[in-house]
């Protein structure tokens, strides 16, 4: 099925246009859990979040017309790099790409849609380092970014209604 995925890049001035894609595929994503959650009803906010850094950067996968996935962040700003903390020393080279969120759809999955989306955001920029946050809950997910060259350096829970977060780190540009 991948074979005949087309991966887009997008950027902060095509948020308008892709929004609402985002939303949906986070919404068919997460269609069988609980609607009550009021921290993934906050996706919304994170996509504006996200979208509204002039350096924010998008990986649309299509299927045909079929949306398979998307991934997405943008390079962290001197002082907010919230994984710091768990580092002592921080490394020398700090400039660092917060990958905020990767979903594939379930038809798409262990297909290999997701690593492709990962490696395209991933080597879009010139950033030294790359960092993301794993719901501790999923150890599967943890151990497929672990696959891929992330370590994990601790634990973060950043909002109060959100989950503990595995904090996880991979050099740039990825083996």
């Amino acid at each position: 099925m991948t074979s005949a995925v087309d991966l887009r890049h997008y950027g902060h001035d095509d948020l308008p246009e892709i929004r609402q894609t985002l939303l949906d595929v986070h919404a068919d994503v997460h269609a069988d859990e609980n609607s009550d959650d009021e921290f993934r009803k906050r996706f919304p906010w994170f996509v504006d979040h996200w979208g509204g850094h002039p350096e924010f950067s998008c990986v649309i996968a299509y299927d045909g017309d079929e949306v398979v996935g998307f991934a997405y962040g943008a390079p962290g700003r001197e002082g907010r790099e919230w994984w710091r903390p768990h580092l002592d020393p921080a490394p020398e080279k700090g400039r660092t790409f917060h990958f905020s969120e990767l979903m594939v759809r379930e038809r798409w999955r262990k297909t290999g849609a997701s690593e492709r989306l990962h490696r395209a955001l991933m080597g879009a920029g010139d950033a030294d380092l790359a960092a993301l946050l794993v719901d501790v809950t999923h150890p599967r997910v943890q151990a497929l970014y672990e696959s891929w060259g992330y370590r994990k350096v601790g634990e973060n829970q950043p909002f109060p209604d959100s989950p503990v977060f595995a904090v996880m780190l991979a050099g740039l540009p990825l083996p």
